[in-house]
């Protein structure tokens, strides 16, 4: 998270402030902090879910090793991070960490920088929420994991996904059930292959893209 330069003194005062949590796959990572926190994902996926009310959840969004998550303190709504597979994160207290990293630019630029691509992040989604078709939002959904999580293979790209369905249909505000048809449909128009629950290859980005209805042309390579 910091700059292999740093010096000692500067990891000495991070270290005080974060806490090291192992947890297995489903298990929490943050839940029912009364402050908001900074998570570094050192290791594995995670999923942040906000609680709308007591039988509702909405996942907010997935993240993957080397993100730097903020998950508020409950408001409106509470939220929790939980692990999608095993994984290994550093918890700080985001006043705390904030105040100490005024005085290092090379952390606060590291905060900004996470700051600013969450920002862009939630208001692609909005859109895709907003404004999309089921088919869009599926295709997004599976560009956008091509961009963090893609393996490229030749012209293609492979997809090992550590959420469920489920959590896709929760972060898309739609079912199992289309999220299904939807990726069966793509599967036929010989826009993907799938294999087993969690394996996706996108066989062409470009026409993927045309599908999510990006203004902006796709490269057919990652």
């Amino acid at each position: 998270m910091l700059p292999s330069v740093a010096a000692d003194e500067v990891l000495a005062q991070f270290e005080a402030l974060g806490r090291l949590r192992i947890v297995a796959s489903g298990g929490s990572i943050v839940a029912e902090e009364s402050e908001d926190t900074l998570v570094y994902l050192a290791s594995g996926a995670a999923k942040l879910v906000a609680f709308a009310s007591q039988d509702r959840e909405q996942v907010v969004a997935f993240h993957f090793a080397g993100d730097l998550i903020s998950v508020p303190a409950p408001r409106a709504h509470a939220y929790a991070l939980l692990a999608l597979r095993a994984s290994e994160a550093i918890v700080f207290p985001a006043g705390e960490l904030l105040s100490v990293a005024h005085e290092h630019p090379a952390m606060m630029g590291r905060i900004v920088c996470s700051a600013y691509t969450s920002l862009r992040r939630s208001r692609e989604k909005s859109i895709v929420i907003g404004r999309k078709t089921a088919r869009e939002r599926v295709a997004c959904f599976l560009i956008s994991m091509a961009d963090r999580i893609g393996l490229p293979e030749g012209n293609r790209c492979v997809l090992h996904l550590p959420m469920s369905r489920r959590d896709i249909a929760d972060s898309l505000g739609l079912t199992i059930e289309t999220i299904s048809r939807q990726l069966g449909d793509l599967r036929g128009d010989g826009l993907i292959e799938t294999a087993g629950r969690s394996t996706i290859r996108l066989l062409d980005l470009a026409a993927l893209a045309a599908c999510a209805g990006h203004l902006i042309k796709q490269s057919s390579q990652i």
